[in-house]
């Protein structure tokens, strides 16, 4: 009886120690392809970007406020550093942030180029500022709630609108002189409204995003 115990004893502990390696292979494998696509999504966000500055010069109007287009896209540019994020770590979303606020000036620079305007990094320190910083704000208190919450979904909507509020107010601070127009603070105000709007209808999709193996 004391051998049948043991054979079925060993029998058992080998059971384990397969499924174990194939669990930790299939993880292994998982995180190896995750790490493998985390480059796309940044070369996405840097698009995005650029395709958010290229708007700028696009404008539309309703009751004497004018608005541009690129403010629709915003909200999806803090959206998909937060998918960077959550699927692929903190220090991949620094990359992508980086790698796109580069990307901001190089294709700045591009342009004044090709229009024949001479380049001056002042005419986009506003932008440049206001977007890089917002940026890693966001990233801090997103990483934060990963960490320290279940992604609460008013949580994670305050961030994107406090994303929004800290982006305009350095671009404000750097340039003072749109505070002296009678419409600012409207534009200003109906630019949150629009970009919670899109942002609202963003978080249902952020709360569903799986985390990935390295932020689990």
């Amino acid at each position: 009886m004391s051998d049948d115990v043991v054979k079925k004893v060993k029998a058992s502990s080998k059971l384990i120690t397969r499924k174990y390696e194939s669990k930790k292979m299939d993880q292994e494998e998982i995180l190896e392809v995750e790490n493998e696509g985390w480059w796309v999504y940044v070369l996405l966000l840097s698009t995005i970007v650029i395709l958010a500055e290229s708007l700028k010069e696009y404008t539309f109007s309703f009751d004497n406020v004018t608005l541009t287009y690129s403010i629709f896209i915003l909200p999806i540019i803090y959206f998909v550093t937060n998918y960077i994020t959550k699927k692929y770590g903190y220090y991949k979303s620094v990359v992508g942030i980086s790698a796109s606020g580069v990307a901001l000036v190089l294709f700045s620079f591009l342009m004044s180029f090709v229009i024949g305007k001479s380049f001056n990094f002042y005419d986009i320190c506003g932008g440049f500022c206001g977007y890089v910083i917002s940026q890693f704000v966001n990233l801090t208190i997103y990483q934060f709630l990963l960490v320290n919450t279940s992604g609460s979904f008013l949580l994670l909507y305050l961030t994107y609108l406090f994303a929004f509020v800290v982006n305009y107010l350095f671009y404000t601070l750097i340039y003072m002189n749109l505070l002296v127009f009678d419409n600012y603070w409207i534009s200003y105000f109906a630019t949150l409204i629009l970009q919670g709007l899109i942002s609202f209808l963003l978080v249902f999709f952020d709360v569903n995003i799986k985390r990935g193996i390295e932020v689990e």
